[in-house]
């Protein structure tokens, strides 16, 4: 699968290991975050007792996987890369490479950097609502998006099918709503914005065909706001991000803290400014920042947090219980369609050629964002691993990410099998 291009045509594509040599302790220590890219603040989170380290930050077994990043950097593939590599409960690898820029005065990325997420948003934030809203019984997967957006399905052509979709369609990316529109920039305004995706036609039958939709997680995310009673980010940090410790993660950073994250973009066709602290994505930038499909920005360790909640199958800090075990289970069975294509509820599979890799098994789950951060989790070997990027800098033109991600994610599972 594939986060569609936008505006260029480039396209960020996706389409056993033997115990290693330490196992990390955990117990409960009190770690300085940077939770606000700027503001400090401690919380108590449980972390791994010992991270495998070199003076680069990585055990000396992970020194193929960093000569992978440098390259790219090297290469322009991206100016800098923050990237992380969780084990069997253990932080094995956490690291950087690069510069926010090509420059060479460029503010060097560190492990701490914090990255616009881009469409890794989607399982952050909207997905794990979603799981959350389930467990309490608010959400039904299978309840119909008109039933909840009315707007959805007023004034619809006759036969097109708009009634039958429903949230579980959303969520699989098979609504049959379009992939990426450019409504930024006819649509102006939040409401105005929202109602053009409402009023979008579907362009395939309702769960007939998997198109990947930044415009169904739009919708998903309105849905879920409503279903909730709160704004997205303010749900999102209250019952997800606060109870994991990861305050790190959130929409619209402070305006005093967007010098600390890199730069995605210097826009001369939308904004006519460099896109640095503020959401790349205009249609999430049109939407205040906050959307159900983007706006998200976090670090290494905040994406890390999260996938460990996912390989303890909900359970967060203390042993609580965020999300149930079947739940997170559900969410990462892969979702048939007539078309022979896959996804999993909210979350990305692995297929040929995935930017995961040859090592990541047939129950992993991951997902992509177009400004070069990725997330891959696999259950089987109690691993994940996330690579944060600003690959779009200084345009979308450059998609040499995708030649890097399977590369590295190869050399990082081969590097854990040698410990």
């Amino acid at each position: 699968m594939h986060e569609r291009s936008r505006r260029t045509g480039a396209v960020d594509c996706d389409c056993p290991i033997a115990g290693h040599r330490k196992a990390a302790l955990l117990q409960r220590i009190f770690v300085t975050a940077d939770t606000s890219f700027g503001q400090s603040s401690r919380y108590s989170v449980a972390m791994p007792l010992e991270v495998v380290a070199s003076k680069t930050g990585l055990g000396s077994g992970f020194a193929a996987a960093r000569a992978v990043l440098k390259n790219a950097v090297a290469e322009r593939a991206f100016p800098g890369a923050a990237y992380g590599v969780l084990h069997r409960g253990a932080l094995v690898a956490l690291d950087a490479v690069g510069r926010f820029t090509y420059e060479p005065s460029a503010p060097a990325v560190r492990a701490e950097t914090g990255f616009d997420l881009a469409s890794v948003s989607k399982v952050l934030a909207t997905t794990a609502a979603a799981m959350l809203l389930v467990d309490r019984g608010v959400l039904d997967l299978d309840t119909r998006l008109g039933d909840i957006l009315p707007g959805f399905v007023i004034g619809m052509e006759p036969g097109s099918g708009k009634e039958r979709v429903t949230l579980r369609m959303l969520l699989a990316h098979t609504s049959g709503l379009p992939a990426y529109e450019t409504l930024f920039r006819t649509h102006t305004t939040p409401d105005a914005l929202l109602r053009a995706t409402l009023q979008l036609p579907l362009e395939a039958k309702p769960g007939t065909r998997t198109e990947y939709s930044d415009f169904g997680y739009i919708l998903l995310g309105k849905a879920i706001e409503i279903l909730a009673g709160h704004p997205l980010d303010v749900f999102c940090a209250r019952e997800i991000f606060g109870p994991l410790g990861l305050t790190g993660l959130r929409f619209r950073p402070l305006e005093e803290s967007r010098p600390s994250i890199p730069p995605t973009e210097d826009d001369q066709t939308f904004r006519g400014r460099v896109i640095q602290g503020e959401v790349q994505d205009e249609n999430c930038f049109v939407l205040g920042g906050v959307a159900g499909h983007a706006g998200l920005f976090g670090n290494v360790k905040d994406v890390l947090g999260f996938a460990q909640c996912i390989l303890a199958q909900g359970r967060a800090r203390d042993d609580q219980v965020l999300f149930q075990a079947s739940t997170v289970e559900h969410f990462a069975t892969r979702q048939g369609t007539p078309d022979g294509k896959s996804r999993a509820l909210g979350w990305d599979v692995p297929t040929e050629g995935s930017s995961s890799g040859r090592y990541f098994g047939p129950r992993s789950i991951g997902h992509l964002g177009y400004s070069g951060c990725s997330l891959w989790i696999d259950p089987d070997q109690e691993l994940a691993v996330a690579l944060l990027t600003n690959r779009t800098w200084p345009d979308r033109s450059n998609d040499a990410i995708r030649r890097v991600r399977p590369v590295f994610h190869d050399v990082v599972v081969e590097a854990l099998r040698s410990l």
